[in-house]
């Protein structure tokens, strides 16, 4: 397993594997890798001839500076594990390559970025579309490996590899999660082990609204309710939103169809965490 920071080496390594007709799959990351991570380099390893693992955390994504500052940066311990899970490269690209003095150019999916994360850190999303559409551009993957826990993330960027006619396949994996349900991220680490204990509401939450609407109601509204008060109901536990969307246009939704998406932000004192589930009804229609 090969760690590369220049461009030019990654693409005269990406040139030969397309001549000799390698697949290549992707998992773009910012490091600090833990299962979530491995669970997709895995899947990449089982699916592809080669697999290569970006590690760059992107200045373009954060809202505030402390939050990039403060960001681990282990490449020796994420090459590792990664080597262990299956890639073969490791891309670590330094920030003034990506993003030279005069970089002007950014890529937006406007209308699935408007809500949600998009509404709590403006130019998120522009920042996670652009650099990806780069690495993308860069990696010249078969197949790209995402997580659900990011669910808003992942359908904007299978948009945007519709949109702009991109030559690659999206695949969205289940979220990985601790004994306690509680998805793994790297902002897990910054958790108090009594903020740890709070913040397995949220999968909790995200359970319960999963139960009641895929064998009790297609109604959103009181399975919106009975989440909210059971993460409410926490101590050190601030809930930002909890919404069921449909999958393809993140828009809220008052009947659960054929499938939804639950969507949830909370703060758990300091450290702002993410989840999401999909809902399939398994129950009659008319129910």
């Amino acid at each position: 397993m090969r760690i590369v920071r220049p461009l030019p080496d990654l693409r005269r390594r990406v040139r030969d594997l397309r001549g000799k007709k390698r697949s290549i799959g992707f998992v773009p990351t910012m490091g600090a890798l833990h299962e979530g991570h491995l669970s997709l380099i895995r899947a990449a390893r089982k699916e592809n001839d080669f697999v290569i693992v970006s590690v760059f955390v992107n200045p373009l994504q954060f809202n505030q500076r402390k939050d990039f500052t403060g960001y681990p940066r282990i490449l020796a311990q994420d090459a590792r594990l990664a080597g262990k899970a299956g890639a073969d490269l490791i891309f670590a690209p330094a920030a003034a390559d990506l993003y030279p003095a005069d970089f002007q150019t950014s890529v937006t999916a406007d209308r699935l970025s408007r809500r949600w994360e998009g509404t709590c850190r403006p130019g998120h999303f522009r920042g996670v579309t652009t650099v990806v559409a780069k690495l993308f551009n860069l990696v010249q993957p078969d197949t790209a490996y995402f997580g659900q826990k990011d669910a808003q993330q992942a359908r904007i960027i299978q948009q945007m590899v519709r949109d702009l006619n991109m030559d690659l396949r999206v695949k969205v994996l289940p979220t990985v999660r601790e004994p306690d349900g509680l998805a793994m991220s790297s902002r897990n680490r910054r958790l108090s082990a009594a903020q740890r204990r709070s913040a397995a509401a949220l999968s909790r939450a995200l359970q319960e609204g999963k139960g009641l609407l895929e064998w009790n109601s297609r109604r959103t509204a009181p399975a919106l309710r009975r989440m909210k008060q059971l993460v409410r109901r926490v101590p050190g536990v601030r809930l930002e939103y909890l919404a069921v969307v449909d999958p393809e246009n993140l828009e809220p939704v008052s009947r659960v169809q054929k499938s939804a998406l639950v969507l949830i932000a909370a703060w758990v004192g300091s450290v702002r965490l993410i989840d999401g589930c999909r809902i399939v009804p398994r129950f009659r229609k008319g129910s």
